[in-house]
């Protein structure tokens, strides 16, 4: 049994690095949002966007987290989303 968990754990930690490699991810400073119904639009427009793996807004921050696949997406395209959803976005300072 314990062979099976250390193996099953391999597994999963290599298909997690495999996925993680070649990802990058984001902050974005999103404009805009003034109600907690808000993130639900932002995030579905960025999950929209062909190469993104997730896509993660906080309403507090007003910021979103986002993992995409640069060899399909870019952060214009990101922005552009978020823009034509009404939420105009940056990269975050220093990112």
């Amino acid at each position: 049994m314990k062979k099976l968990i250390a193996a099953f754990v391999a597994v999963a930690l290599t298909a997690s690095s495999a996925f993680a490699e070649g990802f990058r991810t984001v902050t974005l400073d999103v404009t805009n949002m003034d109600c907690a119904v808000c993130p639900i639009t932002v995030r579905k427009a960025l999950e929209n966007v062909p190469g993104v793996a997730t896509a993660k807004v906080n309403f507090a921050t007003k910021r979103a987290e986002v993992v995409f696949d640069p060899k399909q997406a870019a952060v214009d395209a990101l922005t552009k989303a978020t823009t034509d959803a009404g939420y105009p976005s940056y990269l975050e300072r220093g990112k």
